[in-house]
């Protein structure tokens, strides 16, 4: 049976997240959103018309003052902005992990299975399937199609020949 959620109020959930070892920052020329930090991760949350809370920015590690966005290129996640790029480290993920999981709880929000079992990437990016949405003629050839036209692909055919 799901349990109920019950959703804060935007003054409950600061007083929540300021009682848990959240830093809160004031958004500078705004009213109602507030730059959340734990762990070295940030978010920003703002207050809804009906006095509710909703996420603004989503959780980032930090790289330098700047939110990262987490990209997954298959073999190894990265922590991406605006100025550079460099692997995630198992440190970086449960901190991710562990803020995103707190401020959940903190906002009242409903804590999805499929996320509580790891970190979730902001974007996908798998090398074998670039360019498939291109139409097979537009593809870029990959290596392994140009391999088989030299040298390689003369004894392919030389063998199929022979049998």
């Amino acid at each position: 049976m799901p349990k109920a959620i019950e959703a804060r109020t935007y003054e409950e959930a600061l007083g929540w997240l300021r009682d848990h070892g959240f830093d809160l920052t004031e958004a500078p020329g705004t009213n109602g959103r507030v730059f959340l930090r734990k762990y070295n991760v940030s978010a920003a949350i703002q207050k809804t018309d009906e006095d509710g809370v909703k996420i603004f920015a989503y959780p980032g590690y930090l790289i330098g003052s700047e939110i990262s966005k987490l990209v997954n290129r298959g073999y190894q996640q990265f922590l991406k902005n605006s100025k550079t790029e460099v692997p995630a480290t198992a440190d970086h993920l449960k901190a991710l992990q562990s803020f995103a999981e707190e401020l959940k709880v903190g906002l009242g929000l409903p804590s999805l299975y499929n996320e509580s079992l790891g970190t979730v990437s902001d974007s996908y990016h798998y090398d074998r399937l670039k360019d498939d949405d291109k139409a097979p003629v537009d593809r870029p050839k990959r290596p392994w199609e140009v391999a088989g036209k030299g040298a390689a692909g003369k004894a392919v055919a030389a063998k199929k020949g022979r049998a």
